[in-house]
């Protein structure tokens, strides 16, 4: 029988396996019911074939999965991930109208989310409905928002929607039911499905998962053929190396969140000064365990590094969209002042 007694030759779904089979037979049933018959069939042969494992590797696990969950960034939460849960609990129907809710503006109400709708979205919809309904809409929102949508009304139809407002009394409960269903059917949940991206960050999103060979070829085809759109792309897309322009606390959240057998494998292939970074902003600990690992993995292969690269640039963004964290370019006007 084998002895695990190397940490850093685990596989995630080894150490999924041990620390699995060091809980309780309840624990691990009820972490089982979490997970399809795919996870449970794969995790279940790699719990088979373990072996011995060594208690200082058991240790270490759990300290680093005690590390990885001790902040509140420590979870990765995406729209795929959300839908899959509750498909497993709830009918399509239903899973369908919670995600083109979530997918929407944010907002508790329907007036609160629309209080979080671009005004020139909100006025294109708005010229399309009657004056009296519009006028109902505009009630409801911030008069800041109201003014915005308001500016962008066809002159004519604007002064109708604002006599109505100036003529109207207290709103019946039965019209806003009424307002609050056609935005629901009507708007939101086209809203949801467009998309509203331009057409450059849809591209440069794309590059982004080019393999750096495939991205430079791409890159230079499209300069011979259009010049200024490759520009824009380029300044639109975000890579490895502007990682180096997070501040510490984005740094310190990114390697909470990534992966961890990802960091020591991206920075395999940095430059110093982004290694100099990663390890500046960890413990003393965790940096010289990373460098150990790094130095135990020996040879790489430059699409391994790459893979890993583009995995902890994908989580910065997540992190971005979510607010958890600041990118900003190299560009003076994106400095951050301290």
């Amino acid at each position: 029988m084998r002895v695990r007694e190397d940490f850093r030759t685990l596989s995630g779904t080894e150490k999924a396996a041990i620390f699995m089979m060091s809980l309780s037979e309840d624990q691990t049933a009820n972490i089982f019911k979490q997970m399809d018959d795919d996870e449970i069939m794969e995790l279940s042969q790699v719990m088979s074939s373990l072996g011995k494992v060594n208690s200082e590797i058991i240790e270490r696990l759990f300290i680093e999965f005690a590390e990885s969950m001790s902040s509140t960034n420590a979870l990765v939460g995406t729209l795929d991930s959300t839908e899959r849960l509750l498909a497993k609990v709830l009918g399509k129907d239903k899973v369908d109208t919670i995600m083109e809710e979530i997918r929407g503006p944010a907002g508790r109400t329907m007036w609160e989310k629309l209080g979080n709708v671009n005004e020139e979205v909100l006025a294109s919809f708005l010229q399309k409905e009657y004056p009296q309904t519009v006028a109902v809409i505009l009630s409801k929102i911030t008069s800041e928002h109201a003014a915005r949508v308001l500016a962008l009304l066809p002159e004519g139809f604007a002064m109708e929607v604002v006599m109505r407002m100036l003529r109207m009394e207290a709103v019946q409960k039965e019209v806003l039911d009424d307002v609050e269903k056609t935005l629901r059917t009507e708007f939101m949940s086209n809203l949801a499905r467009t998309n509203r991206r331009d057409s450059h960050e849809l591209m440069a999103d794309i590059f982004n998962f080019f393999e750096r060979q495939t991205e430079t070829r791409f890159m230079e085809s499209l300069e011979e053929r259009n010049s200024e759109s490759a520009e824009r792309i380029r300044s639109l897309m975000f890579t490895f190396e502007d990682l180096g322009n997070l501040d510490p606390s984005g740094i310190q959240t990114l390697i909470r969140t990534a992966d961890k057998e990802k960091i020591p494998l991206a920075l395999k292939g940095a430059n110093e000064t982004m290694k100099d970074l990663f390890f500046s902003n960890m413990s003393e600990r965790a940096a010289k365990i990373m460098k150990e690992d790094m130095a135990a993995m020996g040879p790489v292969r430059l699409k391994d590094v790459e893979e890993a690269q583009q995995a902890l640039v994908n989580v910065a963004k997540e992190l971005a969209e979510r607010g958890d964290i600041t990118i900003a370019s190299a560009k003076e006007e994106d400095e951050l002042i301290y």
